[in-house]
This record gives C-alpha cells, structure tokens and sequence, in this order.
C-alpha cells in the first residue's frame, strides 16, 4: 500500500499499525479481489507506466478511500494499493486518449496518476466512485482539523 508511490511497492505490509484503517487495508491486500466486502467500484483499469509510456490493465477494487491494483480478477494478493486521501479526482484528454482518470496528490512529494477504463463511461463511473470515496473521509478528517486548529481554551475538557 502506498501513499503516492507505484501501486506495485507495498510499504510496511504485515505490520500491524496503530491505525484500525490502515489494519484493515492491509488485511484487504491479502483478499482475493471479490472476497473484498462492498467495494465502491471494481472493474479493469489501465494505468499509465510513465517511464516506458505503456498502459498496464490491472483489475481494480475500490473500498473506502483505497484503489487496490490485482494482475487479473482471480490474482491475490494485491499488487498494491493507493491511499486516496488528498487526492483530486478530475478528467482529462492524455495523449490519444480524450478521457483519463487523473489522481492528483494532496503535495508535490507524491506522484499523480493517471488511470483510463475501456470507454468514456466507465471513467465517469470511475471518477464518481472516487470522488465519493474520498469524500467519504473528508469529513471526519476536517473535523479533526478544525478541532486541532481551534485555541487550546475551546479544546479542554
């Protein structure tokens, strides 16, 4: 699972963490993609290997705020994993392409992604499903901002 990085590197797998979230992500890594309960979004995806200008399909399951990357829909354990949390979701013309997925980081330290579904619906679905999984998470995590950001007299208990 990673944070901006290539979907195939997985930082810190079978670790037990001091998150629940990123617990359970991980336990997810290890699912076979359909044994992934209530995923947000799931089908194939291409993604742009920049380096050697190719896209690579990979079978793609969405599931709160994680894009989780399989070789095909049988393969486990996963590939890899994008934490979502930042990100922008937007659609744009790449190349030939006249519609890709673009996954914007929240900093420039993270590299943005570029993903494309086999036609103009399927990103839409996409970037629908993303956009609502991000959003999913953006309010607790702005509440616990605001709280943070509020003078230490309000925050006492």
């Amino acid at each position: 699972i990673s944070n901006g990085e290539d979907p195939a590197t997985k930082k810190g797998l079978g670790r037990p963490s001091n998150h629940v979230w990123v617990d359970v992500t991980l336990h997810n890594t290890a699912l076979p993609p359909l044994a992934i309960k209530n995923p947000e979004c799931l089908g194939l995806l291409h993604q742009l290997d920049r380096s050697k200008d190719v896209w690579i399909q990979h079978y793609c399951i969405l599931k709160d705020g994680c894009l989780y990357f399989y070789a095909t829909l049988r393969s486990t354990p996963a590939q890899g994993g994008l934490y979502l949390q930042g990100y922008i979701v937007s659609e744009q013309s790449l190349g030939s392409k006249r519609s890709v997925i673009e996954l914007k980081p929240p900093s420039e330290e993270f590299k943005t992604f570029y993903l494309c579904a086999e036609n103009v619906n399927e990103n839409k679905r996409w970037i629908t499903a993303l956009k609502a999984s991000i959003n999913k998470w953006l309010p607790l995590h702005q509440a616990i901002q605001d709280f943070m950001n509020r003078p230490l007299e309000e925050t006492r208990m």
